[in-house]
C-alpha cells in the first residue's frame, strides 16, 4: 500500500471510530506523538491512551507511576483522551508517521488499526520480560492479526446476562443459570414482561446486541478466513430472532434513538428490565447499582451448536514509528505495564478483570465480601470456551452503519434482513 493509499483511507476511517463496547469520554491529548530525550538523560516516551473520567486517569497515573518505578531511566509522559477523540487522533498520527512510542489499542479496532502497531516478535517478548503462558487462555488472540501480536492485553472481557433478582423473585420463576437454552431465556423474559416492566432491555451496542445472534448461531459475523459473513443463513436467522424480542414476542422495547447505544444496560441498572446483556467490565457497576435492587449474572444461552462465546479486551502495543532506543525502552515499559504489580492495582480498584491470571482473583476483592463468590461463579462460566473475535478492517465503519440503522428494525419500520443484506453489500471485502 502506497503512502497516498493509505493516507486516503486512514482519513475515510476517522469518521467511523465510535463505538460501544468500551467506556467513553474525558480528557484530552495533543496530536503530536514526539518521543526522544529529556535534559537529564532519560528516554522519553509518551504514552497514549482513553479515558472516560478521573476515576480512570486515576487508574492510568498509577500504572504509569508502577512503569516509572520500574524503568528509572525513561521519563513516561501520558495522554488522554476520549474514546472517540483516541481513535480520530490516532488516525491522523498514523497518516503523518507520528504515532506515540507506546500506543493502546482495542481488540475490536486491531484489524482496522494494526499498521498503527509494531508487530512484537519473541525477542522483544523476552526484553519486555513477557510470557504468554502467564495471561489467560485467549488473552494473546485479542490484540492479534493475520497471525501477528501487535500488543498485550491488560484485561479480558466476555459478555454477560445480567438479571434482576428481585424480578425473579415476583414471578416465582427459577433464575437463569449456566447451560440455559434460548428457548428458557424466552421462557424468562416472558413471565418478567408485565405492564410496570419489559423482561429484556435490548441493545444498540455492538457486541451487547451481537453476542446473541452469535451464541444462538455458533457463528461470528466474520468468517474463518476473514471475511465479513453477516448474511450467513444461520446467523441471519439468529439476528432476525433478536429483533423479534421487540417486534414479535415484546419482552423488549425498542431504543428510542441511535444515540441510546446502552439503551439495554441503562433500563437494567434503571431497574425497568428484567434482563440485560453487558460485558464483564461493568460487572461492578451493574452489582452495585443505584437503582438498589439485587443483581445476578451468569453465561449467555447456548444454540443447537453449543455454547459460543468472545473472548476480549484491550491493551498497549509499540508505535511503528518507534525505533532504535526508544523502542527497547517502550518495551521494557511496556512489560512494566502489565506487570502483576500494575495488573494487581487495576483489580483492586475494580477498573477491569486482568489479562494476567495471576491478579484475576483480586478482582473479586472489589465487590461487596457477600457477594464476591457469585461473581466468581458469574465470571467462570462467561470465560468458559471462549475464542477470540474475529474483526475485519471495516469493522469501524460497519458498526457505525449498523447502530442507527438498527433503531427502525427494532420499531418494525425496516427489516433486519434487508440492513444486514446492505451492510454486507458495502462493507463485506
Amino acid at each position: 500500500m502506497t503512502r497516498r493509499t493509505l493516507t486516503m483511507s486512514l482519513v475515510a476511517l476517522a469518521a467511523a471510530t465510535s463505538v460501544t463496547l468500551a467506556a467513553c469520554g474525558g480528557g484530552t491529548a495533543p496530536t503530536s506523538s514526539a518521543s526522544g530525550n529529556t535534559a537529564d538523560g532519560k528516554v522519553h516516551l509518551v504514552w497514549d491512551m482513553w479515558a472516560s473520567g478521573a476515576e480512570e486517569v486515576e487508574w492510568l497515573e498509577k500504572t504509569a507511576e508502577i512503569a516509572r518505578e520500574k524503568n528509572p531511566d525513561v521519563s513516561i509522559e501520558l495522554r488522554t483522551s476520549g474514546w472517540e477523540d483516541y481513535f480520530t487522533k490516532l488516525t491522523a498520527n498514523m497518516s503523518s508517521g507520528n504515532v506515540s512510542c507506546l500506543t493502546s489499542m482495542n481488540g475490536q479496532r486491531v484489524s482496522a488499526f494494526h499498521q498503527a502497531l509494531s508487530p512484537l516478535s519473541e525477542e522483544d517478548l523476552k526484553i519486555a520480560g513477557i510470557s504468554e503462558d502467564d495471561f489467560a487462555e485467549g488473552a494473546f488472540e485479542i490484540l492479534s492479526h493475520d497471525g501477528k501480536l501487535y500488543g498485550i492485553p491488560y484485561d479480558v472481557a466476555a459478555m454477560l446476562m445480567f438479571y434482576n433478582k428481585d424480578m425473579v423473585a415476583e414471578a416465582g420463576i427459577e433464575a437463569p443459570k449456566g447451560g440455559w437454552s434460548f428457548d428458557e431465556f424466552l421462557s424468562t423474559a416472558k413471565a418478567l414482561t408485565n405492564e410496570k416492566h419489559k423482561g429484556f432491555g435490548i441493545a444498540l451496542g455492538e457486541y451487547q446486541w451481537l453476542a446473541m445472534p452469535i451464541a444462538m448461531s455458533g457463528l461470528q459475523p466474520v468468517n474463518e478466513d476473514g471475511k465479513l459473513d453477516l448474511t450467513n443463513p444461520k446467523f441471519l436467522e439468529a439476528a432476525e430472532w433478536y429483533a423479534n424480542l421487540v417486534t414479535k414476542e415484546k419482552v423488549a422495547d425498542p431504543a428510542p434513538s441511535a444515540s441510546e447505544t446502552a439503551w439495554g444496560e441503562e433500563q437494567f441498572l434503571a431497574g425497568n428490565v428484567g434482563m440485560a446483556i453487558a460485558g464483564t467490565w461493568n460487572a461492578r457497576k451493574n452489582y452495585t447499582n443505584e437503582a438498589g435492587f439485587t443483581a445476578g449474572a451468569t453465561r449467555l444461552p447456548q444454540g443447537q451448536a453449543g455454547p459460543l462465546g468472545l473472548v476480549l479486551g484491550s491493551g498497549f502495543g509499540i508505535g511503528s514509528s518507534c525505533e532504535g532506543a526508544e523502542r527497547e525502552a517502550a518495551l521494557k515499559v511496556l512489560g512494566a505495564l502489565v506487570s502483576k504489580e500494575a495488573q494487581d492495582h487495576m483489580a483492586h480498584v475494580g477498573r477491569s478483570y486482568p489479562a494476567l491470571k495471576a491478579s484475576q482473583d483480586h478482582y473479586f476483592d472489589s465487590f461487596p465480601e457477600d457477594i464476591r463468590e457469585e461473581v466468581k461463579v458469574a465470571f467462570d462460566e462467561a470465560f468458559k470456551g471462549v475464542v477470540g473475535q474475529r474483526s475485519t478492517g471495516t469493522w469501524p465503519q460497519l458498526t457505525e452503519y449498523l447502530t442507527p440503522n438498527l433503531v427502525p428494525v427494532y420499531t418494525g419500520d425496516a427489516q433486519m434482513k434487508d440492513v444486514l443484506e446492505a451492510g454486507q453489500k458495502q462493507f463485506g471485502n
